[in-house]
């Protein structure tokens, strides 16, 4: 099987990789990504989540200080050592992303989302280095990790990557918000033009970030999705 090389400038992607980043990223990408709602779910039943402001501050405080900050930066990582072509360093971000989860919860989201990118991408979008990369974490690949190696590979530009999947993170959350609060899908759309500044804020955070100094400061979203798992009624796994 031939490599994929595709041609792009260093912040633009070319066509066929633009068109690769727009399939990854639709809700309609098979993923699962939909049964996830971080912890919202019972921020909403304890009332912590009443409106569109506070879905708002919500997925605004997962990309400042809890997984999109963490998630970032692996993703960054993992870009750049498959770029590299350094599977020791890819395997170590692999092996870190797989660890850096506060609960049981997240870690199903982040595993269940990356296998599930590692099997349809490879089956969709076949690239031999990203098929040793999945074979060598069977199962165990976390989706920004997945993601990454997925797009240094298929020449997509890391900025826009990782902008975008930052973006897809939070309109995931925002389309939980809709179904759980509930709100108006005019309401959602409202939710997701107020992130975009925190969207690029996490982005600039993760394009900087050392993996050695990396963390998150949102207890609060932790203690959510621990309470999560014995939530009475849930629609969503996390």
């Amino acid at each position: 099987m031939a490599m994929t090389t595709i041609t792009t400038t260093p912040d633009q992607p070319g066509p066929e990789a633009l068109y690769r980043l727009l399939a990854w990223l639709s809700p309609a990408y098979p993923i699962g990504a939909y049964s996830y709602s971080h912890g919202l779910e019972m921020a909403v039943e304890e009332g912590r989540v009443r409106d569109r402001a506070g879905l708002v501050a919500y997925i605004a405080t997962v990309l400042r200080a809890g997984a999109g900050r963490v998630d970032g930066a692996l993703l960054a990582a993992a870009y750049r050592a498959a770029d590299a072509e350094d599977d020791a360093a890819l395997d170590e971000v692999a092996l870190l992303a797989a660890a850096w989860r506060g609960t049981a919860e997240t870690a199903l989201e982040t595993m269940q989302q990356g296998t599930a990118f590692a099997g349809v991408t490879h089956s969709a979008w076949p690239e031999p280095r990203f098929a040793a990369f999945a074979a060598r974490h069977p199962r165990r690949i976390a989706h920004p990790a997945a993601f990454g190696a997925a797009a240094a590979w298929h020449g997509i530009p890391l900025r826009p990557a990782l902008a975008g999947w930052l973006a897809g993170f939070a309109a995931n959350l925002v389309s939980a918000g809709v179904r759980l609060v509930p709100l108006g899908q005019t309401d959602g759309q409202i939710a997701i033009a107020t992130l975009h500044p925190a969207v690029e804020m996490a982005t600039d955070a993760a394009l900087v970030a050392e993996l050695d100094r990396i963390g998150s400061a949102a207890p609060m979203l932790d203690l959510l999705s621990m309470r999560h798992e014995t939530q009475y009624t849930r629609l969503f796994r996390s």
